[in-house]
C-alpha cells in the first residue's frame, strides 16, 4: 500500500533511508528537515508500506510550479518488485490532481541502479541542464 507517511512515522522514515536511500555527498537528513517538509504539506512523502514495515518512500514536492520528486528509496531485500515504479506512479498522479505537467527527478550521477528505474519510469538524463547548489547558513 501506498500512502502519506503519518507524523509519528518519521523517525522510522530516517532509519529506513539510512538503510536504503543513497547518503553520500549530501547533507544529513534530519527529524527537523523531514518535521518541516511534514508540516508544511503532510501529503508530499509517500511510503510504501507492507503491513508495519516501511518498503519504499519518494518525496512528491509541489512547489506550485514545478513537480520535484526526491528520495526514491527501496527497502534492499524488496527491490525489483515493482515498488519504485508504483511510487512513481503514485507521485505523477498528485502531480496531476494539481495540473503538472512536467516531474523532474534528483538522481545522482553514480547511482546506476537508479538510473534503471526512472528509465524504466519514462525518465530521461536532461543533459542541457546542471544542478547547482549552496548550503545555507545555519
Amino acid at each position: 500500500m501506498i500512502r502519506p507517511a503519518l507524523a509519528d512515522e518519521l523517525d522510522a522514515v530516517l532509519a529506513f533511508w539510512r538503510d536504503a536511500a543513497e547518503n553520500d555527498n549530501r547533507p544529513a537528513d534530519t527529524r527537523g528537515a523531514l518535521a518541516a517538509l511534514h508540516l508544511r504539506d503532510p501529503d508530499a512523502l509517500l511510503v510504501a508500506v507492507d503491513g508495519d514495515e516501511i518498503v519504499g518512500t519518494v518525496i512528491a514536492g509541489w512547489d506550485g510550479w514545478r513537480c520535484h520528486l526526491y528520495r526514491l528509496a527501496v527497502a534492499p531485500h524488496r527491490r525489483r518488485e515493482g515498488i519504485g515504479r508504483r511510487l512513481i506512479a503514485v507521485a505523477e498522479e498528485r502531480f496531476r490532481v494539481f495540473g503538472g505537467t512536467r516531474a523532474d527527478a534528483m538522481v545522482l550521477d553514480g547511482n546506476a541502479d537508479a538510473h534503471g528505474v526512472w528509465s524504466a519510469g519514462g525518465y530521461r538524463r536532461q543533459t542541457d541542464w546542471s544542478r547547482w547548489v549552496k548550503p545555507l547558513p545555519e
